[in-house]
């Protein structure tokens, strides 16, 4: 199956290699592209069951997911999308906004998921996409899973974090990816030997990504339009659909305390994952399946309609 990648340069072949690899590794159907508005969006799907959507965070791309795919693929139906302008999603027009991509993420339900309400997953920049999108159609979904999410409180890490974040997208280099993500997860090592032989590609395709003018141009204005602000509490207030949040306990980005202020406001459950900064599905993925499984468990409306419902 050919995928179209932008701009492809002698420079760019290391990423595009990279980015193969990679998909050559995901226990999916197929990756496909999916017109959706605005948005020729790459998207790995596979499995068979309820629909599960995960959503990856700002800067990365679908196979972030690849530690926790190959276990929910055996229970559901797995639709993983590039964001909007990252990854292999090319945007029409980079000045992304709210309206925009939560138009993209409504078609996309709609034509990846064949009738079946989802649970929704989104993880920082995906979380408060999701959990905007959860504001105004909690009733498409049949439930809303916030991992270390923006979008709870504003966007302000911590000095330690916020340094070497700010270095890496003004100049985007092997050495300031690498100082990021020692920030990102409180073993970068252990991450690393536990991924195997897609650490590499991961890292070489994030480089790349990070190095792509279309992706920078999407990447400041989601973040700056979509996940810097916090949503409204009473916007939040307002999500009808059950939710859980899951969070690295030591997540240098969205401080824990945020989310357990979200959880005691609106009755949320949260699950801290320990030993874990903010990607607990490539930290501990273990542990965010199990806090997946537990919420998922309390879902009541994850079966296609018209299936009998009652306990």
């Amino acid at each position: 199956m050919s995928t179209r990648y932008e701009a492809i340069r002698p420079e760019r072949s290391v990423g595009r290699r990279a980015r193969d690899q990679l998909m050559a590794a995901m226990p999916m159907a197929a990756e496909r592209r999916v017109r959706l508005p605005g948005v020729d969006t790459a998207v790995l799907e596979g499995g068979d069951g309820p629909p599960i959507v995960l959503l990856h965070g700002q800067g990365e791309f679908a196979a972030v997911w690849i530690r926790v795919i190959p276990d929910l693929v055996r229970t559901h139906r797995v639709i993983v999308p590039d964001l909007p302008g990252h990854g292999a999603s090319v945007a029409s027009d980079s000045r992304l906004d709210t309206e925009a991509v939560l138009a993209w993420l409504d078609e996309l339900i709609d034509q990846t998921c064949r009738g079946w309400p989802p649970v929704l997953v989104g993880h920082l920049l995906g979380g408060a996409i999701a959990a905007r999108y959860a504001v105004r159609h909690g009733d498409r979904l049949a439930h809303l899973i916030l991992v270390d999410t923006l979008g709870l409180g504003w966007f302000r890490p911590a000095p330690s974090f916020a340094m070497p974040m700010m270095s890496f997208v003004a100049r985007p280099t092997a050495k300031g990816r690498d100082r990021l993500f020692n920030r990102c997860f409180l073993d970068m090592q252990r991450v690393g030997e536990e991924t195997g032989e897609q650490w590499q590609p991961l890292l070489a395709y994030a480089l790349d990504r990070a190095r792509t003018p279309s992706v920078q141009a999407a990447l400041r204005s989601l973040v700056t339009r979509v996940g810097m602000r916090p949503i409204p509490p009473g916007d939040l207030a307002q999500i009808g659909v059950p939710t859980d949040l899951i969070h690295g306990r030591q997540d240098l980005q969205v401080r824990l305390r945020t989310a357990e202020a979200a959880s005691a406001r609106y009755g949320w459950p949260l699950h801290v994952i320990e030993d874990c900064r903010d990607d607990p599905a490539a930290e501990q993925p273990e542990a965010l399946l199990a806090a997946l499984r537990t919420a998922i468990g309390t879902s009541r409306d994850s079966r296609a309609p018209g299936e009998d419902k009652s306990p």
